[in-house]
């Protein structure tokens, strides 16, 4: 892989974590139940590191060259609080893996500042995964 291909994949990493946004502002709005109520609060908690994420790699995007994502993948559609947090589970994992691989080729790439600055993403998603199976009591 070249920069040019890791910028089109940070790129999708980015297109991800919009939607990560968007369907966060959803499901904190439509999860509802006793069991869930905790979780609506972490989902808040992840929705302000979802931005967090979403300016880092435009960041890292523009830093090697590329001008960042501005559009969004499809949010799916659920029709109660359990599938949402199935959604949230599915999205989170996806870019549990996407993190994995952006760090190693980074590394890989000569670009250890850009490997570092994508590893807090990596930690933070890793939690993010680990409330989601627990609030669904994986």
């Amino acid at each position: 892989m070249d920069v040019e291909g890791f910028v089109a994949e940070l790129n999708d990493d980015l297109r991800l974590e919009f939607q990560s946004i968007v369907q966060y502002v959803q499901h904190v709005a439509i999860v509802t139940g006793a069991e869930f109520m905790s979780v609506v609060d972490e989902l808040k908690v992840h929705l302000t590191q979802e931005l967090h994420h979403a300016t880092v790699l435009s960041e890292q995007v523009a830093f090697l060259g590329g001008t960042p994502a501005s559009t969004i993948a499809a949010v799916p559609q659920v029709s109660d609080s359990r599938q949402a947090l199935d959604a949230d589970l599915h999205l989170e994992t996806e870019q549990l893996q996407r993190y994995r691989q952006r760090v190693e080729q980074a590394t890989e790439l000569g670009l250890p500042d850009v490997a570092e600055a994508l590893r807090p993403l990596l930690t933070e998603t890793q939690e993010h995964v680990r409330d989601l199976q627990s609030a669904l009591g994986l």
